[in-house]
């Protein structure tokens, strides 16, 4: 019988290694997401029956290897693992290269569709139901005008799929990407929203995809990944080209008013 609980009782040999290894494994598998943080030490040594010193021991011995960090008066977290996908003057860079953005979603495209294939392969129960919660949410969300409620159910989709991979190197890495995009170091989902219009697209898109991880169909999953990020490139691109045209058509009239100016001295 599967359990219900994310940590479970541990025996009485080596206790404090026992418990490493516990946390490591859910740290490993990402189920403890960079950043998250751990039950209170009372309850945490509950949950483990294990005494509080030898928690602490636990809690010491994973501190010392990187995996958590303990901030006076807030509690235990997971340490940072991925790093920065990219550092500050390398993101600059790619603002002021446009190729660079389309180089993003090329590597998105193919890891959402490995993704969302491995998902509809090996998606559990609990995750199916994780992600037809947020398809519920998404709906909702897009029915009341949500815009915020709206980004957080698109970013929780995608990484819900992500997880039901059950791949711990594509956990990892797509979480750091995935900040990335909440950061809009690439682009704004608002201006995706405005060339969809209603925003009616990306909906039909987010539950389809959802949808054919659910079912367990993975080429369609797949599809649907990549149907998605095409749709975020074609859109991007018609964008920039309206820009420029934009941009060109104003220059004519500047010119073409200040001709006129010119003319009217004479």
């Amino acid at each position: 019988m599967a359990s219900t609980t994310l940590f479970e009782p541990v025996g009485h040999e080596s206790l404090a290694d026992a418990v490493v290894a516990q946390i490591e494994d859910l740290i490993a598998s990402g189920i403890l997401k960079q950043g998250r943080k751990l039950p209170s030490e009372r309850d945490l040594a509950d949950m483990l029956h294990v005494s509080r010193p030898k928690l602490r021991e636990a809690l010491q011995i994973l501190e010392k290897r990187g995996l958590v960090s303990t901030r006076h008066g807030e509690g235990t977290f997971v340490s940072p693992l991925t790093g920065q996908a990219m550092l500050p003057a390398l993101l600059a860079l790619y603002g002021r290269h446009e190729q660079t953005f389309f180089d993003y979603l090329e590597y998105r495209r193919e890891q959402e569709g490995f993704a969302a294939r491995l998902a509809a392969r090996r998606a559990t129960r609990a995750d199916k139901e994780r992600i037809a919660e947020i398809l519920a949410e998404i709906e909702r969300a897009w029915c009341e005008h949500d815009a915020e409620a709206s980004i957080e159910a698109d970013f929780a989709l995608h990484a819900a799929i992500v997880d039901a991979s059950q791949n711990a190197t594509l956990i990892h890495m797509m979480a750091s990407v995935y900040e990335l995009t909440r950061q809009g170091v690439f682009y704004n989902r608002d201006f995706l929203t405005s060339i969809d219009g209603s925003g009616q697209k990306l909906l039909d898109q987010h539950l389809e995809l959802g949808r054919a991880v659910i079912d367990g169909d993975e080429a369609r999953a797949e599809r649907a990944a990549f149907d998605h990020i095409d749709f975020v490139e074609q859109s991007f691109r018609l964008g920039i080209e309206q820009q420029q045209r934009e941009t060109a058509a104003e220059k004519r009239r500047m010119v073409s008013k200040e001709l006129r100016n010119r003319g009217g001295m004479r």
